[in-house]
């Protein structure tokens, strides 16, 4: 069931049990190749795959395509909500689906840096709301609900979700091959850091000169497809169990 085409009677007389998606994305640079919208539309591709199964029994909210991209800021057509707004931002979002009496919300995300706020404000509603053992407050990112696609697809060269890289690539070129540019003469940008496991505050401008990390050169369509089939299977997958919560235990 999408949101935005509901009257609000029909939205009342849900069951209070219906999960609420509500998708999470950005409009930021992704290098040379690939367009601004990238993350939007590629999680937009998974959210559409995964309404089918779940026909009826999910309620689907817009995607939200403001982000937490203030890493790319330096790159020109990115647009972003600041940290603190951000999670201003999705605590209300959050607020207002219990407001309406929703119990199970799950916020499903495509873009790395909404990762934090996005884990700290269901922190910070869960808080508000710790008297009550009726709630289910769920924030997850796609590509990190267990999938480990290279075991399912030898060919893929990255294990991990770079930034306009093999993997989100590869999906578009699945989705929307007209708007890749030129990414076969891309060089690899390895993501990682001198100092891990600690994490450092960064930029993508310090990492990466042309906006991209990872190997964008080893990107085919056919790997955009399988990616694509693996984290739907993986949201599904989820939902599935926030359908089968018993609505009160820890442990479902």
């Amino acid at each position: 069931m999408d949101l935005a085409e509901l009257s609000w009677p029909a939205v009342a007389a849900l069951p209070k049990d219906t999960p609420v998606v509500i998708p999470l994305a950005a409009l930021e640079q992704h290098g040379h190749h690939m367009p601004l919208f990238t993350d939007s539309l590629l999680l937009g591709e998974i959210i559409r795959r995964a309404k089918e199964p779940l026909a009826g029994r999910v309620l689907f909210a817009p995607l939200m395509w403001l982000g937490n991209s203030e890493h790319h800021l330096d790159f020109a057509g990115t647009l972003s909500a600041a940290p603190r707004t951000y999670l201003n931002l999705l605590n209300e979002l959050a607020e207002n689906f219990v407001s309406h009496g929703f119990r199970r919300l799950v916020f499903v995300n495509g873009h790395g840096g909404n990762d934090v706020p996005g884990r700290q404000a269901i922190f910070e509603v869960r808080q508000r709301h710790r008297t009550r053992d009726d709630l289910l407050l769920l924030f997850a990112t796609y590509w990190s609900l267990g999938a480990r696609p290279w075991e399912s697809n030898s060919v893929l060269h990255q294990h991990a979700m770079g930034h306009a890289c093999e993997w989100e690539t590869s999906m578009m070129l699945r989705l929307a091959p007209q708007l890749v540019g030129d990414f076969r003469t891309a060089a690899p940008v390895e993501p990682g850091s001198f100092f891990t496991p600690a994490f450092r505050g960064w930029t993508t401008r310090e990492r990466s000169a042309p906006g991209y990390l990872g190997s964008p050169a080893f990107a085919t369509a056919d790997k955009g497809e399988h990616l694509f089939s693996v984290f739907t299977a993986d949201v599904v997958a989820l939902l599935e169990r926030v359908i089968r919560w018993d609505g009160r235990s820890w442990h479902g």
